[in-house]
């Protein structure tokens, strides 16, 4: 059923005026919520007025979301949001950066603030502020879809392939690359901005490529931006449509264009897989443990997988280094402690997640997304590889595991450092085929099928690699395949390194989480030893 939604142009502290009119548009239309793009509040707005929000007095008349524009937060609005309430009844902050699901089904993705360009190499971590990264951006790119994007900037160059010219003051709106890639990644039904000044802007619909070119799918986005409330010049500032949760279009509306963002090979995603079985441990979120359940539930989405960046409980203080299409972040509970590896020169755990931004349970599932994102993954794993041997004089190797199942839910590699001693005398390698026969698993195979994207089996795969700098480098692929009828033990890779580093009692992760202060320590020693070979931040 379609619900009727009302979207409002920045109000600049009109409180009254604006909830006042939205309360008597709402008794004849009845809207499912609404949603305020740009500044909820003015540069210089009264206490008085804020206070008669917090308290209630102002009556909000229906859900009403709303995030960052240009401007910072009242103080005490950001000290009732950091209570985790909301603002008064039926106002909602969407976060700065967030993926928030309505109770009618409706996903919605929002940016606030401009970019600072100053800041190279990480999330804001000032969730009230009226700024973002370039790497806030690309984290929600991990949502894979929306129904609506509120951003604050502008896509750059929307105007393209548009019959519709841009004026020049169009060209000078505040616009960026970043929320072009968004847009582009997010294929959302609608995209909303502020305009900067008093003009109302109506793109074409676009349409965007389908993710396979056999599906009959209509990806298709509008592009609009309101004028603030109660503006001079009466340019639109109010827009209501309707629209279906999970509906796509199934035509091409007239007039539309081609995307103006066509050219910029956008990763393309493909829906989630149905069953709820995790691929390993979560990593994420406060301890929260993914069970396997005789009576399955839904798959979790991006915004509650703690593989994906858009999940808004991620914990980004983990996280060491985001690429295009992959990040890595340390392991909760890792394997490893800070003094495993302290004597060779290692002084941070090394357990590392190399995870790629793709909510796939495989990278057969990632379809035509699958050959670069594994080819940043190696990258990744490459660097780290040579990162180890180097700080540790190579008297560390690395072993790297994936567990590829149709039945997982987000697709990720464990990385930890071994001794290379270990490696070259072959013990790493009888070590995991010895646990496989005792388990009665089917035998390894040496193999090299790069991505695995023609692999339809489900299966284990292991990297082990050393450089003892004399012999030079020793590197193995070791293979296992089986079919979903095998019940594979999800803790199998770090169940071996375990035992060949003496680190039993460290096997489950839950039993050896670590305080945030030294979470954050070990991701600032690992960030600064792996600085010289981080290709994200050249």
């Amino acid at each position: 059923m379609a619900a009727k939604i009302i979207v409002l142009g920045s109000v600049n502290g009109k409180l009254e005026p604006v909830f006042q009119k939205l309360t008597s548009l709402h008794q004849k239309q009845n809207f499912a919520f609404a949603i305020i793009t740009g500044n909820l509040f003015a540069v210089d707005q009264d206490d008085e007025t804020v206070s008669r929000l917090l308290k209630g007095d102002i009556h909000v008349p229906l859900s009403t979301y709303f995030t960052v524009g240009t401007l910072p937060l009242p103080e005490r609005v950001v000290d009732r949001i950091n209570k985790d309430e909301d603002v008064c009844e039926n106002l909602h902050f969407l976060g700065k950066r967030s993926v928030t699901k309505t109770s009618d089904g409706f996903r919605i993705v929002a940016l606030g603030g401009a970019l600072d360009k100053t800041i190279i190499g990480g999330q804001s971590k000032e969730q009230h502020l009226p700024l973002h990264t370039a790497d806030d951006a690309k984290i929600l790119r991990g949502a894979n879809t929306a129904d609506i994007l509120l951003t604050k900037c502008w896509p750059s160059r929307v105007w393209e392939n548009s019959s519709k010219p841009p004026t020049a003051e169009h060209r000078t709106i505040p616009s960026t690359d970043e929320i072009a890639d968004l847009c582009a990644t997010l294929k959302p039904r609608y995209h909303f901005s502020a305009s900067p000044t008093d003009f109302f802007y109506e793109r074409e619909p676009f349409f965007h490529p389908p993710s396979n070119p056999e599906s009959d799918e209509k990806l298709v986005t509008r592009f609009i931006s309101l004028a603030s409330y109660g503006n001079a010049a009466k340019a639109k500032a109010m827009y209501a449509f309707n629209l279906v949760p999970g509906e796509s279009a199934t035509s091409i509306p007239p007039g539309s264009t081609l995307s103006p963002f066509v050219t910029r090979s956008s990763p393309k995603k493909r829906s989630a897989p149905t069953n709820d079985q995790a691929n390993g441990r979560s990593h994420h979120g406060g301890g929260r443990h993914v069970r396997r359940k005789r009576d399955r539930s839904p798959p979790p989405g991006p915004d509650r997988c703690f593989f994906c960046l858009a999940n808004t409980d991620v914990d980004t203080h983990m996280i060491c280094s985001i690429g295009e299409d992959s990040y890595v972040t340390t392991a909760k509970g890792p394997l490893s402690s800070s003094e495993t590896f302290a004597s060779t020169g290692l002084s941070f755990p090394g357990h590392q997640l190399i995870i790629p931004l793709p909510h796939e349970p495989t990278f057969r599932s990632m379809g035509e997304d699958a050959g670069k994102t594994y080819k940043e993954m190696v990258r990744f794993k490459e660097a780290m590889q040579t990162m180890v041997a180097t700080k540790s004089k190579f008297k560390l190797g690395t072993v790297t595991f994936e567990i590829s199942r149709q039945s997982g839910i987000h697709l990720h590699w464990q990385f930890i450092p071994i001794p290379s001693d270990l490696i070259r005398k072959g013990l790493v390698e009888a070590g995991f085929k010895v646990e496989a026969e005792n388990r009665e698993y089917p035998p390894f195979e040496e193999a090299k099928f790069e991505s695995g994207v023609d692999e339809a089996s489900d299966f284990f795969r292991l990297w082990i690699w050393s450089n003892d700098s004399d012999t030079g480098i020793q590197a193995k692929e070791l293979v296992m395949r089986f079919d979903g009828s095998l019940r594979f033990d999800l803790q199998f890779g770090r169940r071996v390194v375990a035992k060949l580093l003496g680190l039993e009692d460290r096997l489950y992760w839950q039993d050896v989480v670590q305080s945030i202060v030294d979470e954050t320590q070990d991701v600032e020693k690992f960030k600064e030893a792996f600085q010289p070979w981080d290709f994200t931040s050249a």
